[in-house]
């Protein structure tokens, strides 16, 4: 289908692009990703995801917008207090580009539903804040060979890496299990710079799009770390045989979905709740 002369003109800077261009803008519109989590590091993810033109948008997120939240969770704004996150972001990307249709979850996300929830998207954003849902999407997406973008965000530092089936190493063969319950400081003990989370964000919101162009590198096989203390970023190559992971190798030994319980951090990157926390 050919773009309008409204389309044309709204993505223009992409479409001069020789690495995207007319081709890679008309991917972009026909595309669909899917946010798991509209809070510190899914508010500009979703933004930039939105503005590109992403033609279908999914937004998950069981939680309301709080006063805490807008530090630096940009897709609200004071007048949204208590409004549902998922409705929040929707109307804010809408209002920048009618052109995408959001979906909105606002929902508890466990075992039981978020295969279903993802297997109609190409590319999934982790924005979530805590292990459980780490791992929970992390499998989820091995499970039903979907690539993702994993981050996490404290205090001021961030991370991040890109899962592809097939081509490098997922979340699990990195960090293996969550860590014991209360062994990490929350965010809400922590802090966190908000800032972290357009920088972080934005880049989980590149690596969907040159996923979906099909253009450069992606973060496969690597994990991106940037210090904002001391303002560098740091690429640490990851393990390359994943033969023997659990989850993703060559004998699974993970076979079915795990819900693990671990107390959720309420004051960073979005939350993300698992029915244990109800």
């Amino acid at each position: 289908m050919a773009m309008t002369d409204q389309q044309i003109e709204r993505y223009s800077r992409h479409i001069i692009l020789k690495e995207v261009g007319a081709k890679g803008q008309k991917k972009l519109l026909n595309a669909k990703v899917l946010i798991i989590g509209a809070g510190g590091l899914g508010a500009p993810a979703a933004m930039y995801l939105a503005a590109a033109g992403v033609g279908t948008i999914g937004i998950v997120d069981a939680d309301e917008v709080d006063l805490s939240n807008l530090q630096r969770q940009i897709i609200h704004s004071t007048a949204d207090i208590g409004k549902p996150k998922v409705k929040s972001a929707k109307e804010t990307m809408n209002a920048m580009n009618p052109d995408v249709e959001v979906k909105t979850y606002h929902m508890f996300v466990d075992s039981t539903n978020i295969r279903e929830l993802i297997r109609e998207y190409d590319f999934v954003i982790d924005g979530t804040d805590n292990f459980p849902a780490k791992f929970l999407i992390n499998d989820a997406c091995v499970m039903e060979k979907k690539p993702f973008s994993h981050a996490g965000i404290i205090r001021f530092k961030g991370q991040l890496m890109t899962y592809v089936p097939g081509e490098g190493p997922c979340y699990r063969c990195v960090f293996k299990n969550p860590p014991p319950k209360d062994a990490v400081p929350t965010c809400k003990q922590a802090g966190v710079i908000g800032a972290m989370g357009g920088v972080i964000g934005s880049l989980q919101a590149m690596e969907a799009v040159k996923y979906i162009v099909g253009v450069g590198k992606l973060l496969t096989g690597n994990l991106l770390t940037y210090d904002a203390v001391n303002q560098e970023f740091r690429k640490v190559k990851l393990p390359s045989d994943t033969s023997k992971c659990p989850v993703c190798g060559s004998h699974p030994t993970i076979t079915e979905l795990i819900d693990y319980e671990q107390e959720v951090c309420e004051e960073t990157a979005g939350r993300f709740e698992t029915k244990e926390n109800q």
